[in-house]
């Protein structure tokens, strides 16, 4: 096996790869990154829940495979001067060259690591990387880590005539994103681990080039541009969210999403995991007024909406509501409520709803 490519896109695709290697495993193998070179360089990373393959432009003068550690390869590569690196192979003898840097290294054989799954195809659709990266990061914070209910440690993907529809929700609130999907294949669902969905959210780029999303049997697959990711899927009953989210609330109110935000964010300065205390929101007037208090003291902030929510008061989880807020893709938002117990619907203020966040009230008790 023989090759030379640039350090920088060696660099870039072994970082790529080690997001899916194992840092322990009852399989060496797993602990390493497989180079393959075949008609391009590949380079996989493989934890027996998720692989990632990335294709590198490389000079092929001689095929091959060869396992190699993830950590050292990486440290290697990445303190190599920027320059053509020349790897070369012998069985699993290694050798590095690049500048007037060298490495002899001790490999381990190709035939050692597991093959990634088969995704059969059942049906597929694509979007920009841009708006699958975005719609990922602005449900993925509401992915429940509760492995009671392993189906809601992943998002839901849906695609329908709305579109393509993703869903995470935790038990204590629900995030959704919705976009207009061009080419898909049937309407379909599934669900995709929240830490595969976290590593396609650190691949995708800001760019318009289409991400390619393959559903088969028991695996998902994401194509983005010479990366690929497989995925297993996780098996269940999701929540019924359409059931599960209140829409004929009676008090509706308008607010700038940083402003309200602010108000939450300076409240919360005297909130922490250890002096845990939540927010006590009245909807007045033209204003919601935030206090909350906790054994170091109280405060107190005031956020002007357009409408009146009668003084309903309500409690929530500071970091609920700021998780959403963060995440809220709008200047403005519209907050639709019903009762002090009941979940606080948060969507767009005017334009189409492309995207929905619900958030669950906390019991107040008196004198909090």
């Amino acid at each position: 096996m023989k090759f030379s490519c640039e350090k920088a896109l060696l660099q870039a695709a072994v970082a790529t790869a080690s997001r899916a290697v194992s840092p322990k495993s009852s399989i060496p193998a797993l602990e390493g990154i497989l180079l393959e070179a075949v008609h391009e360089l590949r380079l996989t990373g493989y934890n027996l829940e998720t692989g990632i393959r990335s294709a590198v432009p490389a000079e092929i003068r001689e095929t091959g495979s060869v396992i190699l550690s993830a950590r050292l390869f990486g440290e290697i590569v990445r303190k190599l001067p920027d320059d053509m690196v020349v790897f070369t192979s012998n069985g699993n003898a290694v050798n590095i060259q690049c500048g007037m840097s060298e490495y002899n290294l001790m490999g381990t054989d190709a035939e050692d690591f597991p093959e990634l799954p088969e995704v059969e195809y059942q049906n597929s659709f694509s979007l920009e990387e841009k708006t699958l990266r975005s719609m990922i990061g602005q449900t993925l914070f509401a992915v429940s880590d509760n492995e009671s209910r392993p189906i809601h440690t992943g998002s839901l993907f849906e695609t329908g005539e709305d579109g393509l529809t993703i869903v995470s929700v935790d038990g204590f609130r629900l995030a959704l994103r919705r976009e207009p999907l061009e080419n898909k294949q049937g309407d379909f669902s599934f669900v995709v681990p929240g830490a595969a969905l976290s590593e396609v959210e650190k691949i995708c780029r800001e760019t318009d080039d289409l991400a390619v999303v393959t559903m088969g049997a028991r695996h998902v697959m994401f194509q983005m541009a010479d990366t690929l990711l497989v995925s297993r899927r996780l098996e269940g009953e999701f929540l019924a969210w359409r059931q599960a989210i209140p829409r004929n609330n009676p008090i509706h109110v308008a607010a700038d999403t940083r402003q309200l935000l602010a108000s939450i964010d300076r409240v919360s300065l005297i909130i922490s995991d250890k002096l845990k205390s939540p927010l006590r929101c009245v909807f007045g007037k033209g204003e919601i007024r935030i206090t909350t208090k906790t054994a170091i003291g109280d405060a107190y902030d005031c956020c002007p909406v357009e409408g009146d929510g009668g003084d309903l008061e309500i409690g929530f989880n500071n970091k609920y509501m700021m998780d959403a807020l963060k995440a809220a893709p709008a200047d403005r938002i519209r907050l639709e409520l019903s009762t002090g117990v009941s979940p606080c619907v948060i969507v767009p203020e005017e334009e189409e709803e492309s995207f929905l966040y619900m958030v669950l009230p906390v019991r107040l008790r008196t004198g909090e």
